[in-house]
């Protein structure tokens, strides 16, 4: 029923889902095969080209990948629109939320859950993998217009979407001259983004280098202040050293 163009989706489909959702791949290989097989010879060799084998992205620092039951128990909320009662894991100590979850979305190798929190009044974002769900609930809810129509928009600008600092061998952070939801849109995998103001907010990211993590800082193009640790400070003096060297008129040969 495929034609060639569908059977490649599906062949790497299958060989790449097991490094986001746990404990499918030996069924995602069985499916493979027997994909393989119904195939036609033409479509077969075409499909067998696109074998691909997957590695870690050090820039997306994917969270392990997710249990299949937990997807399956909050996708089966959301298409059924009941309630889910969840522990969940943020910043802190775990707390037990009643939530209508809305929709599932898949960023940087991490799972998300876009959710409203009736008892808080507010929509949230929440990683998948910090997520314990309980029994089901059974209880229907009316779907409600997301932030910006857009789960994808509201998950990649959401600054407190549970995200955690990588460990990096230099880390720091700094006072951003950018609005929280700008900066979470942009910011490497790894990183985590506070909000101060309206327009600022704090970045807190890692790097392979000292001058490394001053130069990610650089690339938001906006104003930075409350900068730490000293060593953070320090490779941006000499960063600065350094461009002004470029920058420096080339003295006439003699």
């Amino acid at each position: 029923m495929f034609d060639e163009d569908q059977a490649v989706a599906t062949a790497v489909a299958l060989q790449t889902v097991p490094t986001v959702l746990s404990g499918i791949r030996e069924n995602a290989a069985r499916a493979l095969a027997t994909l393989h097989q119904a195939m036609p010879a033409r479509s077969r060799l075409h499909a067998e080209a696109f074998t691909v084998s997957s590695a870690r992205n050090y820039w997306e620092f994917p969270a392990p990948p997710i249990d299949a039951e937990i997807v399956r128990a909050v996708g089966s909320a959301i298409n059924r629109q009941h309630l889910v009662r969840v522990d969940y894991t943020g910043d802190g100590e775990p707390v037990t939320l009643t939530l209508e979850p809305h929709d599932l979305v898949v960023w940087a190798a991490r799972w998300y859950l876009v959710a409203f929190d009736p008892d808080a009044d507010r929509w949230r974002a929440m990683r998948v993998d910090r997520i314990k769900p309980h029994m089901p609930t059974h209880a229907p809810f009316d779907r409600r217009d997301i932030p910006d129509g857009d789960p994808v928009a509201f998950i990649m600008t959401a600054h407190d979407r549970g995200d955690a600092a990588a460990e990096w061998q230099c880390r720091g952070s700094a006072i951003v001259a950018l609005p929280a939801s700008t900066v979470a849109r942009f910011a490497p995998g790894g990183s985590t983004v506070g909000y101060a103001t309206e327009t600022t907010c704090r970045l807190t990211l890692g790097a392979w280098s000292w001058p490394g993590l001053a130069g990610l800082l650089l690339t938001f193009d906006a104003d930075i202040t409350d900068i730490e640790p000293a060593e953070l400070r320090q490779a941006l003096h000499s960063l600065r050293t350094r461009i002004s060297k470029g920058l420096r008129p080339d003295r006439p040969h003699r």
